[in-house]
This record gives C-alpha cells, sequence and structure tokens, in this order.
C-alpha cells in the first residue's frame, strides 16, 4: 500500500495514520495481488477518501479531512438465490459433480455431507446418484460464489441417504429426515485420502521388518502435506517422534476409545491439548518405519485394535424430539424439491 499511495501522490504520514486506526484498518498491511483501492481526492489532489473492499461483505471507508483520519464499514448488497442440479456416477462423483454444473469446492461439500455415511473413495460405484438443492450468491448482479447446500439426497449401492439443512443451537447443522444428526462423533476417515495402501491385517506380512507383525490400523496414501484431523472430540494424550512411528499423535476420546495417528511430517497439537472433530492436527508424511508419505490410522476401543473402517461409530444427539415438528415443517418445500428431482430423473432413465 506503501507504493499504491507514493504512486498516487498521497503523503506517507496519512498512510500510517490510517494503518494505525484500528483493526479494520490494520488488515491493510495484508493486501494481497489483485485487490481494488478507489480514491477521491480534495482540490489540490491530497488524500480524501478510500475504499476498498474488505472482504465479500463489507466495504472499509476511510476518510480524511486534512488533519485527521477516520474509518467505517458498509454492507455490500448480496443476493442469495436457490438452485437445484442432479447427476450420476459413471467413474467418479468429482467428474459427474463437473457434469452437473458444481464447483469443485460443492463437490467436496456434498463429499462431505455424507462422509460419515458413505466412503467416497472405495464405496462408490457406477450409477450412485445424487440430488442436490443448494445456493448461488450474487453482488451487484454477478454471480459471486456458491452458499451452502439446502438439502441433498444420495442413492449408493441402491441406499437412499438425505440431509436436510435445520438451525439448531444458533447454527446450520445437517440432518436426515427422521432427525438423525447426519454428523457421528467420529470421521470414518480422518483426512482426504488417494487409496488404501494397507487395510486392517491382524497377519499382514511387515514389508520393511520382512516378517509378520499385525497390522492393526489402515494406511491412507495422500499427497506428503496432506492436513489430517482430529476423528473426534478429545484430550490429546502423546504428540511425540519415534524411530517407529515418526512424528505421531494419540488422541484419547470419550467412551474409552483412542485414535492413533502415524507418520507425519509435522504436528501441529501439543500433548494435553483439547481438540475438535475436524481439527488440523498435523500433515502426511512418511517419517519413521515408512516407505512413501501416508497415514497410519488406528482405533481402539477399551484398549482393543478395532478396524476403522468398519467398527460402528458413534452417533452425534439428534433433534430433540420437541423440536421435530418444526423441523419437518420447515425442510418439507426442500424434501418436495428432492422428491421432485428424483422422480424427474426416473422418468428420464426409464425405457
Amino acid at each position: 500500500l506503501d507504493s499504491i499511495f507514493r504512486s498516487q501522490g498521497f503523503s506517507i504520514g496519512t498512510l500510517h495514520q490510517i494503518v494505525k486506526l484500528n483493526e479494520d484498518t490494520g488488515q491493510l498491511t495484508k493486501i494481497r495481488p489483485g485487490d481494488i483501492f478507489e480514491f477521491q481526492r480534495f482540490d489540490d489532489r491530497s488524500f480524501k477518501r478510500m475504499r476498498y473492499a474488505i472482504d465479500d461483505e463489507r466495504y472499509l471507508i476511510v476518510e480524511h479531512d486534512g488533519q485527521q483520519a477516520s474509518s467505517h464499514t458498509i454492507q455490500r448488497e448480496l443476493v442469495t438465490h436457490t438452485t437445484e442440479t442432479s447427476g450420476v456416477i459413471e467413474s467418479s462423483l468429482f467428474l459427474a459433480g463437473k457434469r452437473a454444473g458444481l464447483t469443485d469446492a460443492m463437490v467436496m461439500n456434498l463429499a462431505n455431507l455424507f462422509g460419515w455415511d458413505i466412503d467416497f473413495v472405495l464405496d462408490i460405484r457406477e450409477g450412485d446418484r445424487f440430488y442436490l438443492v443448494y445456493e448461488k450468491i450474487y453482488r451487484d448482479g454477478e454471480f459471486l460464489r456458491d452458499g451452502e447446500i439446502v438439502g441433498a439426497t444420495f442413492i449408493n449401492q441402491g441406499e437412499k441417504f438425505q440431509a436436510l439443512r435445520f438451525e439448531n443451537d444458533g447454527r446450520n447443522q445437517y440432518f436426515a429426515p427422521d432427525g438423525r444428526n447426519m454428523r457421528k462423533a467420529f470421521l470414518r476417515a480422518p483426512l482426504n485420502f488417494s487409496y488404501v495402501s494397507s487395510n486392517f491385517n491382524p497377519k499382514r506380512y511387515h514389508p520393511i521388518l520382512k516378517r509378520v507383525k499385525a497390522h492393526n490400523g489402515i494406511d491412507y496414501r495422500a499427497p506428503r502435506g496432506t492436513p489430517v484431523y482430529a476423528a473426534g472430540d478429545g484430550k490429546v494424550i502423546q504428540s511425540a517422534y519415534s524411530k517407529y512411528n515418526g512424528h505421531h499423535v494419540f488422541i484419547q476420546h470419550a467412551n474409552s476409545i483412542v485414535t492413533k495417528y502415524l507418520h507425519f511430517t509435522n504436528r501441529k497439537v501439543k500433548k494435553g491439548q483439547r481438540v475438535k472433530q475436524g481439527q488440523v492436527i498435523g500433515y502426511v508424511g512418511s517419517t519413521g518405519l515408512a516407505q512413501a508419505p501416508h497415514l497410519h490410522y488406528e482405533f481402539l476401543l477399551n484398549g482393543v485394535h478395532r478396524n476403522p473402517r468398519t467398527v460402528s461409530l458413534p452417533q452425534a444427539d439428534p433433534l430433540p424430539a420437541d423440536q421435530l415438528a418444526e423441523f419437518r415443517q420447515a425442510t418439507s418445500p426442500v424434501m418436495t424439491m428432492l422428491s421432485r428431482l428424483e422422480s424427474a430423473s426416473a422418468y428420464s432413465l426409464s425405457p
């Protein structure tokens, strides 16, 4: 911003005064290439007023009276429209989403929404289908970005899963039509992985040690540096480095559950720290006894190793019974839209 002010012929003293005004103007020290600044001048060409888009929803207005600077923010007008689409899986969810006109981010949102019930790397089959109602946000008549998913249906291997947005405890959450929370207390897989390189196998032949050694977890191959998330809320009981585990993190959860994460390139949490589900705790690497970048993930219940891919995951709290009537009334229009999309798709696929 210093070079912008100099090129405009404005006083650098004025700039320093502006930047020190408050937290909003302090953000002007972190501008990025492509950011736009609009200026007004006094008759002597000195700085009078500046407008800067501080984020998608607000303008920062800075004014100067020749002696002192002041600032305030104003809202930018955003308009939200609801739209709908559907798709059929031929090879992958990503390609089906692109054919349906979805952005990469919206495809990931759809996958994350059903990620507690469906493994989108291993469970997807040709012919699986999705129906989606979501928001698009416009600013000044032009498309700005996608908003939230309002409701969705995913049919995986003939089994139907549905999710509906509903405000609960002051924030938007997603529930099945019967009020079941779409989130579970644990993530099925704590990262976006490329493929499973080694399954849970108590009698696996170890490729490095050259002997039979129980493989008490799942190895998820992923590029070095891929974020790894806490599978559930809990407390870090170990965050360290060892010869075999490399950089690793162990988390103690409720109900006598412990999850273990091995071979990080580096760790982001410390022993004793409390973590939330989905919080980044480290990044995929190949430290310790590992041939290539991957996450070795273990799930223990009462001290016994269980297969992370098949173990029954604890459910998150469902909607209270006294909210079900309100939930069904609020989501009824979205259910109607999803049903219409599904009927239209069935009609188009019929002989």
